[in-house]
């Protein structure tokens, strides 16, 4: 995300904490965050192995209230948000008006007519914009809540072990996608169990006053703050889409694999949505040198493609790489990928790459 040389750069609520940690900050999506702290692999093989914590609070938040909240939801998303109950959440798009997606999305059931979504960083603006543009038939009111919260992700195998003692609430009993107020070390949050990491764990939203101290006792219980570097090893191993790479307002979202979040039912761009796909993404295994989005995708010295990110990951020791191809080539077995002039063999794999 290019930002203006004379835009300042944004913090979150824990930018001296990350300082205080010795992160290597970056600037993304306009905001200056933590790429690194110990090192990406460390981080990555905690969070794989243990448990370790992010900083989120980039993201953007909006409570979505009234009673035309779920008739407006179900007009700007693909999912079928009438599923949800309140304490639930729910993996959803914004499809563009045109075609391809504004955001990719998750929304909270609060209550009746009430829900709070979260959105990319680095579309937060154009997010606002786009759901103001559709509420004026409905009787919605929509409230940015972006500064109000601190949102922490506490991802890995340990999670439930090393919060459980710190909260009051019974977290085994909490099924995927639960979210639900909750104590933790005493302070007043909410919990969902969600993630972007392909691992068991809690996003934790707290006020953003408080959410430095949440961040240091996490710390202090054993978590590993892991930056922006594992996020993205982790998400790719695991074949989460990233907006921004495997989506776009220019890409045919149903490219991925997420066929599933379209359901039957009239909304925003569905015209544009149900028609096929010219591309196809695929997975791509590589034995030895790392690719990058961008990067040339071949079949028989012709580009078909291209990749939209990749990596050398840490829990495989090998190259991976999700890439946009063309349909007809989709069912290829071997690829190439063209780096610095040079042709190297990737072989095709199943999304996702890892799966616990």
């Amino acid at each position: 995300m290019n930002q203006s040389p004379t835009e300042p750069l944004k913090r979150t609520p824990l930018h001296a904490a990350h300082l205080r940690a010795g992160a290597r900050m970056v600037p993304f999506g306009g905001w200056d965050m933590p790429v690194q702290y110990a090192g990406v692999k460390a981080e990555h093989d905690a969070v794989r192995n243990a448990a370790g914590v992010f900083d989120v609070s980039h993201m953007g938040e909006f409570r979505v209230q009234g009673s035309g909240a779920l008739a407006f939801l179900q007009h700007v998303t693909t999912n079928d948000v009438s599923k949800l109950k309140p304490g639930r959440a729910q993996y959803n798009w914004l499809p563009g008006v045109s075609g391809g997606l504004v955001d990719d999305i998750y929304i909270y059931m609060v209550a009746p007519d009430e829900y709070l979504t979260v959105v990319n960083a680095s579309n937060i603006t154009k997010d606002w914009t786009h759901l103001n543009a559709h509420a004026g038939e409905f009787d919605v009111t929509l409230t940015d809540e972006s500064d109000r919260w601190g949102l922490l992700a506490v991802q890995g195998p340990q999670t439930e072990s090393l919060l459980q003692p710190h909260t009051d609430t019974d977290l085994s009993s909490k099924k995927k996608n639960a979210f639900f107020p909750a104590k933790l070390f005493g302070f007043d949050v909410m919990l969902a169990r969600t993630g972007y990491t392909g691992e068991d764990g809690f996003e934790v939203f707290t006020d953003a006053s408080e959410a430095e101290t949440v961040w240091d006792k996490l710390l202090a219980i054993g978590l590993t703050p892991a930056g922006l570097g594992a996020r993205d090893t982790l998400r790719l191993e695991a074949g989460f889409p990233l907006y921004g790479h495997e989506f776009s307002d220019t890409i045919h979202p149903l490219s991925s694999t997420y066929s599933w979040v379209v359901k039957d039912k009239t909304h925003v761009g569905h015209e544009h949505i149900r028609t096929t796909p010219t591309q196809t993404l695929v997975g791509l295994k590589l034995e030895r040198v790392p690719v990058r989005e961008g990067y040339p995708v071949k079949v028989g010295g012709e580009v078909v493609g291209h990749v939209t990110s990749g990596t050398s990951s840490p829990t495989f020791g090998h190259p991976i790489a999700m890439a946009l191809v063309n349909a007809e080539h989709a069912g290829a077995d071997v690829f190439d990928v063209e780096v610095r002039g040079k042709d190297h063999p990737a072989t095709r794999v199943a999304l996702p790459f890892y799966k616990r």
